[in-house]
């Protein structure tokens, strides 16, 4: 490696300050609007659902319908125009599991825009709240975080923060410098943003399969807004700034220890493609962390100066995630959900921790038990069902655990499955109940502490 130590023009500098500052503060600085905290992607994502409001559920059976169509064309008929054009391929000419979670999901969305067929599967508990309350969000979100995703990611912010952070990202949670702006975009945006741009990190090859794996199921955190929307369900809004410390706390304990143990510890250190070598860290000689992390910032902003191409990448960034993900969301979403509505699965794999909530002296032991399992279907389900339980202690503990599990298939947990990220379901069901018996004793501590 050369270390001579190279001059960085301003106007370089700029090329990489100013796109990453607007990248920051559309993704990460929080702004309170209409009493909520939030960030302005998350704007701009309500504002569009807002707008779109009565249309969103047609435009998304549209949508899953046509990811179909195409990945039959693309494997019975394999066309030069999909074949011959690498995104095109990877959108359409998916693996056969794929394929046919794209057929479920297509005749599962088709059933609940029309209401036909058995009403467990459309039923406003089932396939409708996917279609008509998770969907819309999918929509919006990816609209706007797709289309300014580049801007995280093309012009060295990433690079610099790497360079920047490497030394307590690697030891703590095993991960490189660059996964802390991950980190920090779903935390303060959304979980969707979080695997999203893990999911392109992995892809462009900055992360290892473990590294993907880690940071997808465990810094794909749930928001600050929808924390907010879960504590007020169960009617302890007025408890928000100790529950949000409750959760952050017994997100970072969690995130120091899953990927120590199986199954993340056992994922291959290998990139994508099955290719070993290691992305240099290291600082050289004659630099700071600092001045090391400028140099990179402005070499990868200088590699991406094109409008057009920055629009092009956010059009396939949308495409990508609309036609990916959704149909994925919608075949394993509705399973998870008439599992959770029509059969008492999640109350029996329940009942193992009804000993241990005793035994930390947890009132309404038998109810608490029963929500701690069925959030691994949808992270509102708990709180929505814990609503009704005496115990503000107990409502607390819910709601808290349910935002720290991360891990639910309507969403998360659906995209992951839906992303190239290395991860299975059994994989992402044995990571949700760690993380449920890690992170159930810190916040009943902190319950014990708060009341």
């Amino acid at each position: 490696m050369d270390t001579t130590r190279k001059k960085v023009a301003t106007v370089d500098v700029l090329k990489f300050l100013i796109p990453s500052l607007i990248g920051i503060s559309l993704f990460i600085v929080p702004l309170k609007y209409n009493d909520e905290i939030t960030i302005p992607i998350a704007i701009l994502s309500k504002w569009i659902q807002d707008v779109l409001a009565a249309y969103l559920p047609a435009i998304m059976t549209i949508i899953i319908i046509l990811t179909l169509l195409g990945t039959v064309i693309a494997k019975l008929f394999k066309p030069a125009f999909i074949m011959n054009r690498p995104f095109f391929n990877s959108l359409f000419n998916v693996p056969t599991v794929w394929f046919g979670a794209r057929i479920l999901g297509t005749l599962f969305v088709i059933a609940a825009f029309f209401k036909i067929g058995p009403e467990f599967i459309w039923s406003e508990n089932t396939g409708g709240l996917l279609l008509n309350d998770l969907l819309p969000v999918l929509f919006s979100v990816f609209l706007f975080a797709g289309l300014f995703l580049p801007l995280l990611l093309n012009y060295g912010l990433l690079e610099f923060f790497g360079s920047m952070l490497t030394k307590v990202m690697r030891p703590i949670f095993k991960l490189p410098g660059r996964s802390s702006i991950d980190c920090m975009a779903s935390w303060l945006g959304d979980g969707t943003i979080g695997v999203l741009l893990t999911s392109k990190q992995y892809e462009e090859g900055y992360y290892t399969k473990r590294e993907a794996a880690i940071i997808g199921t465990t810094f794909s955190v749930v928001s600050i807004t929808f924390a907010l929307v879960v504590i007020s369900q169960v009617n302890l809004g007025h408890l928000f700034a100790p529950f949000y410390l409750t959760v952050t706390l017994a997100g970072l304990v969690a995130a120091i220890i899953c990927p120590r143990i199986p199954p993340l510890s056992r994922k291959p250190n290998t990139y994508i493609g099955d290719k070993k070598e290691e992305l240099d860290e290291s600082v050289p000689k004659g630099y700071t962390a600092f001045s090391w992390g400028v140099v990179q910032a402005v070499d990868k902003a200088k590699e991406n100066q094109s409008i057009k191409r920055f629009f092009e990448q956010g059009s396939k960034n949308i495409l990508d995630m609309w036609m990916g993900v959704a149909p994925i969301v919608m075949a394993l979403g509705t399973i998870a959900l008439i599992l959770a509505e029509y059969t008492p699965i999640f109350k029996f794999l329940g009942i193992p921790f009804i000993p241990l909530l005793e035994i930390m002296q947890v009132p309404e032991a038998k109810a608490a038990s029963e929500t701690l399992i069925v959030g691994f279907a949808d992270m509102f389900l708990p709180s929505v069902i814990g609503a009704s339980i005496e115990s503000e202690m107990t409502r607390f503990i819910i709601a808290a655990v349910s935002v720290t599990q991360l891990i639910y298939m309507s969403e998360v947990g659906g995209l992951l499955l839906g992303s190239k990220i290395p991860v299975s379901l059994k994989d992402l069901f044995i990571i949700f109940l760690e993380r449920t018996i890690i992170t159930l004793p810190v916040i009943v501590v902190a319950a014990h502490i708060i009341f």
